[in-house]
């Protein structure tokens, strides 16, 4: 039969990458946090942990046996939430990820409501552009947009996103109205972080490079500058929705709009937690229902 002595001080060391953080999680003293860990590799006969004066770090054979674990681990746990009751309020602490603008403007809402409508949840956020890891980390959750790279994390579709070119009336009014991706290298197109702008023609994919005098990483600056007349843009559809809709902008080239984009939740394991899983469909809910 498999012993657990020691797996609960093992995850806790391997997750916080410190004998005395995890004595302090565990309300234990870092030294029988020790002791656990060294019966537990002397009854493994392995070495779990490279141990330095300044950090403790898993060996490799620690690092699988920390994956395996951990989902073990959450298998309990889901055992125990299937022996409650039905509608069990969720509770506990979700560490989440999300792209930063996309999060702003779309994620942080529904997480904020998500704190709302389930006070019991400590939630935690964390806007980047950074493909953080989400084990390495302690996330357990990633909002991610576009194609995914290939890994060993678990997706699923949230909803999805379409890139449009737009420009104001008044621009519009003294440079004229391109009808064809050959001329865009007339106008002046208002860049962001790439060189080139995408787009889908006859169910391909094509990417025009586009040049302008205005050149921005902010997608909020890109879309003050469309509506002062500055020149062309193209962002997500989330960006330009009202400026569309109260005229500041007209939409162009919709024949060639790119495809769409997937919006990803993404997380490391298929065994979720209640409360994760409750936020999982919020989240899946909520998006389905937005314009």
């Amino acid at each position: 039969m498999v012993k657990l002595d020691g797996i609960i001080e093992f995850i806790a060391v391997a997750e916080t990458g410190s004998f005395t953080a995890a004595a302090r999680r565990l309300k234990l003293s870092t030294a029988q946090v020790s002791r656990m860990i060294s019966a537990l590799e002397k009854r493994l006969s392995l070495t779990l942990f490279y141990r330095t004066t300044r950090r403790v770090s898993l060996t490799d054979e620690g690092n699988t046996y920390y994956h395996h674990c951990k989902q073990a681990l959450e298998g309990l746990e889901l055992a125990e939430q299937a022996l409650g009751q039905l509608h069990v309020v969720p509770q506990g602490k979700i560490k989440v990820t999300a792209p930063h603008t996309f999060g702003e403007l779309q994620i942080a809402p529904l997480l904020n409501d998500f704190v709302v409508a389930y006070p019991d949840i400590e939630l935690e956020y964390e806007l980047t552009n950074k493909q953080l890891d989400l084990i390495e980390g302690g996330y357990d959750l990633a909002i991610r947009v576009g194609q995914l790279e290939d890994s060993s994390l678990i997706a699923k579709r949230l909803g999805s996103r379409r890139l449009f070119v737009c420009a104001s009336p008044e621009y519009l009014a003294i440079h004229g109205t391109p009808h064809s991706l050959s001329e865009l290298k007339h106008h002046n197109c208002i860049l962001g972080t790439l060189e080139y702008w995408r787009f889908e023609e006859n169910g391909l994919e094509r990417n025009i490079r586009v040049s302008g005098n205005l050149r921005c990483n902010s997608g909020p600056a890109l879309l003050d500058a469309a509506m002062k007349g500055i020149g062309l843009v193209q962002l997500p559809d989330y960006y330009l929705a009202d400026a569309i809709s109260e005229g500041k902008l007209v939409t162009l080239l919709e024949k060639s709009q790119s495809a769409q984009e997937g919006i990803w939740a993404v997380y490391p394991s298929r065994n979720l937690s209640f409360r994760v899983r409750t936020l999982l469909e919020f989240l899946l809910e909520k998006m389905a229902a937005a314009p």
